[in-house]
């Protein structure tokens, strides 16, 4: 497992956002196209609601919302900014990068601006990324998940389409006191595992074609035993690794945010990890699976209810497509909202 880069204390977040589409979309209608009943679907995710874009809303239009409530939180403005990072795996379009796009749209104008493609581990990645480009460097940077699945799903697999909604999470990264901030993580990928998720059509391997349209194979697909067993081998040995390189024990963390892939695969892997004390956020009930999108959206909402401390450490951990498992440990600074009663999320 590759560790996060040395040096990167001292640096951390200064700001969350997060951004839902309007439309919320109920089991009763997911169940109705997969031929399940509602309450089927709760019982195997604990979903109970999700949102999906508009017809003409893409990945970039809710990543910049989320950006600017993540600048506002901060307190800073976009040409501040050296780099703006987005994790997704459904960009706007192949080429360019969606970074770019919310570059243009934020008013970024001095940043460089690139896309992560790790699945939903993706915001990980990014911030290990992140906190490579900011170790040394100071200044600011931007970190945005986000997907728009909704567009990829086949709405009549049971095995997806009960899962996945759309929406955007950023977190703005900056100097914080040298006791605070980016303490250890690491990153790994199984390219053995790689066919567990997959889209299969619209690359280079199977271009776009009249064909490979009618067959579905444009459509996200996944095994959905094999993450699970994916899941619940790697990802305690994730959480065990990064706690014992960076000398902390399972006691040590106040709140766990995992990749909202599934209530009830979270359940069921939550005895393993051994953070007994740790408070686990979840928002999949309300969201669904949003992908990369998920843990900075989870991280935004438990910040807006106050759920925070100064000096709280936070254990993030995002799994998924690749297959790959990220984790981050993150001494939370806590400062004040920019304006009173200022809002980090819209729904």
């Amino acid at each position: 497992m590759t560790a996060f880069p040395e040096g990167t204390p001292g640096t951390g977040i200064v700001g969350v956002g997060s951004h839902l589409p309007s439309q919320v979309v109920s089991n009763s209608v997911v169940a109705a196209r997969a031929g399940v009943t509602p309450e089927w679907i709760v019982r195997k995710t604990t979903i109970r609601e999700r949102r999906y874009a508009g017809q003409y809303e893409a990945t970039s239009d809710l990543a910049v919302k989320a950006a600017r409530a993540a600048l506002a939180d901060a307190g800073i403005t976009a040409d501040q900014l050296g780099w703006v990072l987005v994790a997704t795996s459904t960009p706007d379009q192949p080429q360019p990068a969606t970074a770019c796009l919310v570059q243009h749209q934020i008013g970024a104008h001095q940043a460089a601006a690139f896309d992560i493609n790790a699945v939903c581990a993706g915001f990980v990645f990014a911030l290990a990324a992140g906190a490579r480009l900011m170790s040394g460097t100071g200044g600011y940077g931007l970190v945005i998940g986000a997907d728009v699945y909704s567009r990829i799903i086949d709405p009549s697999d049971r095995k997806t389409a009960i899962l996945f909604g759309d929406g955007a999470g950023a977190v703005v990264l900056g100097p914080v006191p040298r006791d605070r901030g980016f303490v250890g993580g690491g990153m790994s990928s199984r390219g053995d595992l790689s066919g567990l998720i997959r889209v299969e059509a619209g690359g280079s391997r199977v271009p776009a074609s009249k064909e490979s349209v009618i067959d579905g194979s444009h459509h996200f697909r996944m095994d959905g035993r094999g993450v699970r067993e994916f899941v619940t081998d790697q990802l305690p040995a994730a959480v065990a690794s990064v706690l014992d390189a960076n000398g902390l024990t399972g006691d040590d963390v106040d709140h766990f945010v995992p990749h909202q892939a599934n209530g009830a695969l979270l359940a069921d892997v939550w005895p393993l990890l051994g953070l007994g004390r740790a408070r686990q956020v979840l928002t999949v009930e309300r969201h669904g699976n949003t992908s990369a999108a998920s843990i900075p959206i989870a991280l935004d909402h438990a910040r807006g209810e106050g759920a925070f401390a100064d000096g709280d450490l936070l254990l993030l951990a995002g799994f998924g497509g690749g297959m790959s498992v990220a984790t981050a440990l993150i001494r939370w600074h806590e400062r004040p909202a920019a304006g009173e009663g200022g809002t980090r999320h819209a729904d």
